[in-house]
């Protein structure tokens, strides 16, 4: 599985001035791989050959040709998908059923998505203008396209940014994190196989500084950015600062709202996937349990007990629901904010270790806590890790106020026997997107953030206009 080189200009090339790093397997601390991490000089060439092959044969396609050519890379994409989800579960911990779905799959019908918007959208209008004349209307690649993506969801994430870019004519370089370097060559392998023009897509992965150094490439004409709300501001300054756009998909700390008349069966039933999917490493995830205090223990019992049951274990056995988290070092935050969530007065009701027998890896044990304070670090913090709290409220309206009381906006359910009522109370939230007894992200929906959770969508056919720009034509004649 080692790599030693990236994909530039549609050829495997050695690093510049780049390093090697390990890639560490989750379940077992120990590394799986190694992968070359990209210097200025390795971003340097990815971008010169994303902006030759912009004005070059990309250019030279039209958009049926385009759409072709896109079928090609998520059918090459989908017959890699099997090996990849294992390689991303071992990188990162994710369950390995939950890892077809999202990263060995999703990439190659995100790709098939856009390439049927793209048959289907009019790159040019006439319109007749007030002066008597007529103006074309166009509708045109933005350019030279940075996707940096992170090391959660890395498969799927990407082709949120990869798929509508290509689609818009766009040309990209991609820059995975270290923690997922592996997995992202296969987009490399696809673009090859399916035969994207040289420089179309270029893979450097890279940390911190290859990504910064990229995001404020002078070459780049938009950047699109899924990770840290911290990382996200210094990329949106950099935007600001350059008059450069930018789309931001960052952190969140989302609530489930159970109302009064809620099904405590359903809600169970889809705890595991609202609020912990990935190991509670997504951004989206409900942590925040409101309950009304009329049923206030009759929650708590029901978090605790169904989290109690979940199997953690091997993230490449189809049985486990709660794999390893990524890291050391994310696994130690996750405890740090366990540690926080004793210290404030909270109630652990399960959970709060390292599971037993799982010392090797990076395991941390699903937890609950109950009679949590809206304004403790749990409640407020993006913990990104297997850590609930479960809030009481006591009417409608203070629920409604406390998931407001928040940075961030991303996600959100709400839980009620009348879909109507759900309808109204998520009507009220603030955030980007809500499920009404259940969630689940939406191709053909746009999804993202509000508050600190980000600038911006992508998904749904609202997803493809980030890599298009208008040009207006005035004519002086009526035609």
């Amino acid at each position: 599985m080692d790599r030693k080189e990236f994909f530039i200009d549609g050829r495997w090339v050695a690093p510049r001035d780049g390093t090697v790093t390990d890639v560490i397997e989750a379940a077992t601390g120990k590394p799986m791989a190694t992968a070359p991490l990209a210097g200025p000089a390795d971003i340097d060439a990815a971008v010169t050959a994303a902006r030759r092959a912009l004005s070059g044969p990309w250019a030279a396609l039209d958009q049926l040709q385009r759409a072709d050519l896109l079928d090609r890379f998520g059918q090459e994409l989908k017959a890699r998908g099997r090996e990849t989800s294992v390689t991303v579960s071992r990188e990162n911990g994710m369950p390995i059923t939950m890892s077809k779905s999202v990263n060995g799959f999703g990439p190659a019908y995100l790709v098939w998505y856009y390439a049927r918007l793209l048959r289907e959208l009019e790159f040019e209008q006439v319109r007749p203008s007030t002066s008597g004349g007529r103006t074309i209307v166009r509708q045109e690649p933005v350019g030279v396209v940075a996707a940096i993506t992170p090391w959660n969801y890395p498969q799927v994430l990407a082709a949120m940014k990869v798929a509508p870019s290509l689609a818009a004519g766009c040309t990209v370089v991609l820059k995975p994190p270290p923690e997922a370097a592996i997995d992202a060559f296969v987009y490399a392998e696809a673009a090859e196989a399916a035969g994207l023009p040289p420089g179309v897509l270029n893979v450097v992965p890279g940390g911190r500084d290859a990504g910064a150094h990229l995001a404020g490439h002078p070459g780049v004409s938009k950047v699109a950015f899924t990770g840290s709300t911290a990382a996200g501001r210094a990329i949106g300054e950099v935007g600001g600062r350059l008059l450069r756009p930018v789309t931001l998909e960052l952190g969140g700390k989302s609530a489930s709202l159970v109302l009064d008349d809620a099904d405590l069966g359903l809600f169970a039933s889809k705890l595991l996937a609202v609020s912990l999917p990935n190991n509670g490493q997504t951004c989206h995830a409900s942590t925040r349990i409101l309950a009304p205090r009329s049923r206030y223990g009759e929650v708590v019992d029901a978090v605790t007990e169904t989290v109690r049951d979940l199997a953690v274990g091997d993230p490449l056995e189809a049985a486990t629901d709660i794999g390893p988290l990524v890291s050391s070092a994310q696994r130690a935050r996750v405890l740090d904010y366990v540690a926080a969530g004793r210290a404030s007065g909270a109630r652990l009701t399960v959970g709060g270790g390292i599971p037993a027998g799982r010392e090797e890896g990076w395991f941390a044990e699903p937890t609950v806590f109950a009679d949590v304070g809206n304004g403790d670090r749990i409640a407020r913090e993006e913990i990104f890790g297997p850590v609930l709290a479960v809030l009481p409220y006591d009417t409608v309206d203070q629920a409604i106020e406390m998931a407001n009381d928040c940075d961030y906006g991303l996600g959100g359910t709400v839980w009620t026997a009348d879909e109507r009522r759900g309808i109204e109370v998520a009507r009220r939230i603030e955030t980007g997107s809500v499920g009404v007894n259940h969630y689940d992200l939406d191709i053909d929906a746009p999804f993202g953030g509000v508050k600190a959770s980000g600038l911006g969508r992508e998904l749904g056919p609202e997803g493809l206009q980030p890599y298009l720009v208008y040009k207006s034509i005035y004519l002086a004649s009526a035609g």
